[in-house]
C-alpha cells in the first residue's frame, strides 16, 4: 500500500484515542489554567494545569487517595469521595489559583456524574469554575444518602468535609 504524498499521518495520542485536539486548542485558547479531572478504577484525580510551550506544569493536584488519610473509609470512586476531592483541590490552589476552566478529556458530559461532584466541590471550595449548575448532581447524592449499603456515610462524610474545609 501505497500513500499518497498529501497524506498526513494523525499525531499518536489521536490515533490512540487518548486526545481531542479540537477540544485542547479551545481550551488553551482561553489562557486560562484547566482544572483537570481524570478517573482510574479505584480513585478520582484532580488538577489544575497551566500551559507551557515546554510541556503543561501541573500547578496543584488532589486524588481521593489522599482522603483516607482524613478518615474517609469508604470507596475513593463514588459521589460523595469526588465532592471531598474538589473540596481538596479548591484548598490547595488557595493563593495560586483563582479560576481555572474545566476540561473533561474524552469524557462525556452527562449531568449529575462524578466530574461534575468535583467541580462542585472546587467551586464550594473557593475556586471560580465556570459551569452551568443544571449539571451538578442534587445534594443528597453528594452527601452519599443514596447509598443504602453504609447509613454513616452521611455523618463521616460531614467529618471529613470539615477536616477538609478546617485545614
Amino acid at each position: 500500500m501505497k500513500l499518497s504524498p498529501t497524506y498526513k499521518m494523525p499525531f499518536r495520542r489521536r490515533r490512540e484515542g487518548k486526545t481531542d485536539y479540537k477540544k485542547r486548542l479551545k481550551l488553551l485558547l482561553s489562557k486560562k489554567p484547566r482544572l483537570v479531572v481524570r478517573r482510574s478504577l479505584k480513585y478520582i484525580i484532580a488538577q489544575i494545569i497551566e500551559f507551557d510551550p515546554k510541556g503543561d506544569k501541573t500547578l496543584v493536584a488532589a486524588s481521593s487517595k489522599e482522603l483516607k488519610k482524613l478518615g474517609w473509609n469508604f470507596a475513593c470512586d463514588n459521589l460523595p469521595a469526588a465532592y471531598l476531592t474538589g473540596l481538596l483541590i479548591a484548598k490547595k490552589a488557595k493563593g495560586k489559583v483563582k479560576e481555572a476552566i474545566l476540561d473533561t478529556g474524552l469524557y462525556r458530559s452527562i449531568k449529575g456524574n462524578r466530574i461534575y461532584a468535583v467541580v462542585k466541590g472546587a467551586i464550594d471550595g473557593g475556586l471560580n469554575v465556570p459551569v452551568d449548575e443544571q449539571m451538578f448532581p442534587n445534594e443528597d447524592r453528594i452527601r452519599g444518602k443514596h447509598i443504602q449499603k453504609f447509613k454513616d456515610l452521611p455523618e463521616i462524610f460531614e467529618k471529613v468535609k470539615e477536616k477538609i474545609l478546617g485545614e
